[in-house]
């Protein structure tokens, strides 16, 4: 009698196999984007909480440099009065005064070829005056026109620029112009002090001439007249002696 042994299909032992291999990987490989995932997200939040903390220092530096920079109470009411927008020059130039409102007190002054950061200045005057310390700029805002001068070379930038309310109070003083400077003014003049006696102690005599007294009939006080005229001590300059006598003629 043969014994018979039953001997699989290879084929169908190897997809068992893999069935099984599959069964057993599957939990991992469900599980590994996920853990993917949740480990990029940490990064994204450091990324974050990064940008947030240079927002927040720029901030911050912003704003200590605003309070470093911060104008005093005078300064800051002159800022007030200053004309802002676009001022139309002579010979077609112009000038745009626009205020910070992020810093109050502070101005951008620009124009073709310029640009300065001016900041209100006290005068004694009562002119409205902008500098630009660094650049040597300054705006100076008179009640009928303003100007932009250079200190450092000594030159104007702009000249004869005016805004409609200047132009008002232009137009008012040439109708009416100003008193100069010797208009109305008071001439002091110095006392006369009389003497203790009066104008005059003595009053002075006639002056009468006589040919036989001399040149004064009386004498002026204090002066004492010689009774015989003295002669010449030498010939006066100019003049030319003669030593020879008079000729008479009889």
């Amino acid at each position: 009698m043969t014994t018979r042994f039953y001997v699989p299909d290879l084929r169908f032992a190897l997809r068992v196999a893999g069935l099984c291999v599959l069964a057993i990987a599957a939990p991992s490989l469900l599980a590994q984007p996920s853990a993917t995932k949740s480990a990029k997200k940490p990064a994204k939040a450091v990324a974050k909480s990064r940008v947030e903390l240079k927002s927040a220092a720029n901030q911050m530096a912003t704003g200590i440099r605003a309070a470093e920079a911060a104008l005093p109470p005078t300064e800051l009411a002159i800022a007030q009065h200053v004309e802002l927008g676009l001022v139309a020059c002579e010979l077609g130039a112009s000038v745009t005064v626009a205020a910070d409102a992020a810093m109050p007190g502070f101005f951008d002054v620009t124009g073709k070829k310029f640009r300065f950061r001016m900041v209100p200045v006290v005068t004694s005057t009562g002119a409205i005056r902008l500098e630009d310390t660094k650049a040597g700029a300054v705006w100076l805002q008179l009640s009928n026109k303003s100007m932009l001068m250079n200190q450092k070379t000594g030159s104007r930038l702009a000249d004869a620029c005016v805004t409609p309310a200047q132009a008002v109070v232009a137009a008012a003083m040439e109708k009416s112009p100003p008193p100069g400077l010797l208009d109305g003014a008071v001439v002091a003049t110095q006392p006369i002090v009389p003497l203790p006696g009066g104008p005059l102690a003595e009053p002075l005599p006639s002056l009468v001439p006589d040919p036989l007294a001399g040149p004064l009939a009386v004498p002026l006080p204090g002066l004492i007249p010689s009774p015989v005229p003295a002669p010449l001590a030498g010939p006066l300059p100019g003049l030319v002696v003669n030593p020879l006598p008079p000729t008479v003629v009889q």
